[in-house]
């Protein structure tokens, strides 16, 4: 287990400002950042949000497009079609899109559509609300013309199928990438999500976030991920952040919105998003010495950071120049 004593807190906290600050610098050299996104899938959701960037598409267009490729793939299990159900066998889906402007869309515990950010844009654009839920989110999307599609795939049935065996709750940190990297292996995902930030060609910048929540939740559970603040949060002044992981560790400390303040304040992006896992793991302590979360900025200027509480954090960036990487985050522990 982890130490998670004063002393020890502030030695990681020391080792891994000045590894994320190395990283910051070598980042700042290279061409300004247009997109980052989530986990390793974060590589070819960023692939269309560029295709729609070099047609002219605004920079909502870009993340709704990112979002929307890991949506319709059924060996990710951790968003859209093919992710794993709650305890009772129903795949329910969340999702948020903003602008810079504070544009607004959401649904939770969406069933039956599978591309839960569109159903998000949808709310932002026609209708006085902001957030959607179950029953009401659906038949608004059905109301919009979305087809119904059953959101179960036979591997995801059978790996619920298997958990009920034991109905033993676990996640595992990094287990986006692991399992997504072993797809049809049969692992489970625990926690899960998408993240995506973007700026357009006019500078404007918008993200988005969706998921299928966590493996064999509790029915009706929703995490960070569809609430502003938490799992996303975009300001044209500053820049944006969206977080992954154990989405109660990031409603706690209202994760994303804390990273944007703390950049509004001065911060580089890596270093806001260090500051807030260093609170998550003081006020929580124990409670997240096993656990990740994981938390991603942008700014307007199309700087990018990130930072983990575990080692195992990647992000996808796509530079203006078109070039996309894989990067790890540095981390709290580990």
């Amino acid at each position: 287990m982890i130490n998670l004593s004063r002393r020890s807190l502030i030695a990681a906290s020391g080792l891994a400002a000045a590894g994320a600050a190395a990283a910051g610098s070598a980042l700042a050299e290279a061409a300004p950042v247009v997109m980052a996104s989530t986990w390793d899938f974060g590589a070819a959701a960023n692939a269309e949000g560029w295709r729609v960037r070099q047609s002219g598409g605004s920079a909502l267009d870009m993340v709704e497009a990112a979002a929307r490729v890991p949506e319709a793939d059924p060996t990710n299990a951790s968003v859209g079609l093919g992710g794993y159900p709650d305890r009772d066998g129903h795949v329910t889906l969340d999702a948020v899109i903003m602008d810079e402007a504070g544009g607004l869309g959401a649904v939770c515990a969406l069933e039956d559509v599978v591309h839960a950010v569109s159903v998000a844009r949808r709310v932002m654009e026609k209708t006085p609300h902001v957030i959607l839920v179950g029953a009401g989110a659906r038949d608004f999307a059905l109301s919009e013309g979305f087809e119904t599609t059953n959101l179960l795939t036979p591997q995801a049935e059978a790996a619920w199928r298997e958990w009920l065996k034991t109905a033993r709750y676990a996640p595992r940190a990094n287990s986006e990438n692991d399992d997504w990297r072993r797809a049809g292996a049969g692992g489970v995902l625990d926690h899960d999500t998408i993240g995506v930030l973007g700026r357009d060609a006019t500078g404007r910048m918008a993200g988005a976030c969706t998921t299928s929540g966590m493996a064999f939740k509790m029915r009706g559970r929703v995490g960070d991920s569809p609430i502003v603040g938490a799992g996303l949060f975009v300001d044209g002044e500053v820049g944006a952040a969206t977080a992954t992981g154990v989405g109660e560790e990031v409603l706690r400390v209202c994760g994303a919105h804390a990273v944007v303040e703390a950049m509004r304040h001065g911060m580089d992006p890596a270093t806001a998003c260090r500051q807030t896992i260093e609170r998550i793991a003081r006020l929580r302590g124990r409670a997240v010495a096993e656990a990740q979360v994981g938390l991603l900025a942008l700014t307007k200027a199309g700087r990018v950071g990130a930072f983990a509480l575990q080692p195992g954090f990647t992000y996808a960036v796509t530079r203006a120049d078109g070039g996309t990487e894989i990067l790890n985050a540095e981390s709290l522990f580990g």
